[in-house]
């Protein structure tokens, strides 16, 4: 399957209640002077030419600088889920954040794979893609972020994250993602029928928009970890992005932090 498209669809916000400031913590990650480039792949097992994408997010650090500052998620799609196969990984949000991207961004659909740096869309993805997170890594970051895990016994960690922005002329919103990398799927219908399929980064929870109240926002979640997840391969994102542009702000992760 080749360029993969779809109409748009309506942007769905999750919200939920934000709490009170970090405390100390294991594991405490703050975001730097500039702007490190959110990277997402909106991707799906059930498009056969999504796996050259997933190996090109898998291999992003090699793609890239050594220098360069990057936050990588795969975002897994549904919306080719009736063709044949469903894909594990996949999440309604996702469908309807590529939707909400693609209209910021002035275009009519949206289709897989693609990819989005700082919120933008990315034409060519090789050349691109290392273009576009140079150009973000040269930017003064327009928000701070401070991410916080706290590993627990037992199937839960404790997330806590702080943002802050010096505009408040902009709607700015905080998200948080938990992502994990070494996951292996054997695909045994649809497009890809009789791959095994390797991915990294793909986002396992997700928790925003949590809109910054006076240029603050502060978020405390216990997440539950399911047992087939792997906590040494779990990783902690949060970034912060315009609600009206879809431009992202700043972007950090906290990698390795839930424990093992």
């Amino acid at each position: 399957m080749s360029l993969h498209k779809v109409s748009t669809l309506t942007l769905f916000g999750i919200f939920a209640t934000i709490f009170p400031p970090v405390s100390n913590s294991a594991c405490d990650a703050n975001s730097g002077p500039n702007t490190a480039a959110l990277v997402e792949l909106y991707t799906s097992e059930g498009c056969s030419s999504c796996p050259p994408a997933d190996r090109q997010l898998s291999r992003i650090r090699q793609l890239l600088d050594p220098a360069a500052d990057v936050v990588p998620l795969a975002l897994h799609v549904g919306y080719w889920d009736h063709i044949g196969w469903k894909d594990p990984y996949s999440n309604a949000a996702f469908d309807e954040r590529q939707s909400w991207l693609a209209r910021t961004n002035r275009q009519r659909t949206v289709y897989t794979p693609q990819f989005f740096v700082g919120g933008m869309t990315v034409s060519s993805p090789m050349d691109g893609l290392r273009r576009e997170v140079q150009t973000l890594n040269a930017l003064p970051a327009a928000a701070t972020i401070r991410l916080q895990t706290d590993s627990t016994p037992g199937d839960t960690v404790v997330v806590n994250a702080e943002a802050t922005t010096a505009s408040t002329s902009s709607p700015a919103v905080l998200y948080l993602a938990v992502t994990e990398s070494g996951l292996v799927s054997h695909v045994t219908r649809g497009e890809n029928s009789g791959a095994t399929l390797a991915h990294d980064h793909v986002v396992r929870a997700w928790f925003g928009p949590f809109h910054l109240a006076n240029g603050l926002a502060r978020f405390h979640r216990v997440v539950q970890l399911p047992s087939d997840w792997s906590r040494r391969r779990l990783d902690v994102t949060a970034f912060v992005q315009d609600g009206r542009s879809g431009r992202v702000l700043q972007a950090l992760r906290a990698k390795n932090c839930l424990g093992t």
